[in-house]
């Protein structure tokens, strides 16, 4: 039988911490004091019983029993957020609202030719997008704050308690502006180590297969680097430097094909990795999101060509 003593507050306040990594963090997102923070979740665990987080120095973590409980709680938070935005919706506009998380290449590649033909489908479907970090986004989609992502698979730590559905393969790419003295040459790795680059930091989705992709090329790390996933930044920076950046081709699909940026002729195919659907697994999806994800299915074989 479910304990009446927990509340709302003990909900956001687990969640939070737990996605934000700690308790520092999680207050200024709450607009809370460290103390009132602290006092919620020790109450949580006593009334659980169980110890939900481990708290030192570098932060917060997830213990086994509440990983259990972040799943269920994330859930909940999300059946009411959408309860409470769909009686707003009716009492408003009428719209259906659906919150999407994308990542950088998804957002620039797949999202303007998904949200037009969405309209077109469903113009009462109101969709909030949030892009950001591959780890950023699943922590908000398992809590409940997006009610889809659409992104490259991580890696399996980073998955757990996620579902994911393919839509395409997708490699990373290094791209110069036209004009750059590597463009139009043939370029080896080792001489990306000559340049400024523009390479994917430590949470992004593409950085483990970048920094393996080096290793097995035998080259050793880019030290001139600058790290960042920005589209705007990339693509303006690379536009006035002589910088390399290295991103995943979604980014950078339009640039490439309008010639405002060049690719380097390098074999980057161990860099191939699943874009797709991810979402809450015990969750029924609701009707907006059902016709959401008919709209990005067909956007993306109509990308690749497919049209059906």
């Amino acid at each position: 039988m479910l304990d009446r003593r927990i509340k709302l507050r003990h909900l956001e306040a687990f969640t939070t911490i737990a996605r934000m990594g700690s308790l520092k963090a999680a207050c200024a997102e709450l607009h809370l004091t460290q103390p009132a923070l602290s006092k919620t979740l020790k109450e949580l665990e006593g009334i659980l019983g169980a110890r939900l987080l481990d708290r030192d120095r570098g932060g917060a973590r997830v213990t086994p029993e509440g990983r259990v409980f972040l799943e269920y709680a994330g859930m909940s938070l999300a059946a009411l957020r959408r309860g409470v935005e769909g009686v707003g919706a009716l009492r408003g506009t009428g719209a259906m609202p659906l919150r999407v998380g994308t990542l950088p290449s998804v957002a620039a590649h797949l999202m303007p030719g998904a949200v037009t033909r969405l309209r077109e489908m469903a113009p009462d479907v109101m969709v909030t997008l949030r892009d950001g970090p591959h780890a950023q986004l699943v922590a908000e989609l398992r809590e409940g704050a997006l009610d889809l992502v659409i992104g490259r698979q991580g890696a399996p730590e980073t998955m757990q308690g996620v579902s994911f559905t393919q839509l395409y393969m997708e490699h990373v790419v290094c791209v110069v502006r036209p004009g750059h003295p590597l463009a139009g040459r043939r370029v080896t790795v080792e001489a990306l180590a000559d340049w400024p680059v523009i390479y994917p930091p430590p949470r992004a989705a593409i950085r483990p297969l970048v920094d393996r992709w080096l290793i097995a090329q035998g080259a050793g790390p880019l030290g001139d680097r600058v790290e960042s996933v920005s589209g705007a930044f990339g693509r303006n920076h690379t536009a006035a430097t002589d910088s390399v950046w290295i991103i995943s081709e979604g980014v950078v699909a339009r640039d490439l094909a309008e010639g405002r940026l060049v690719r380097l002729p390098l074999d980057m195919a161990a860099t191939a990795g699943p874009v797709g659907l991810m979402a809450r697994p015990q969750e029924a999806p609701s009707q907006a999101r059902q016709i959401f994800e008919q709209a990005v299915v067909l956007t993306a074989q109509a990308l690749a060509g497919n049209p059906s």
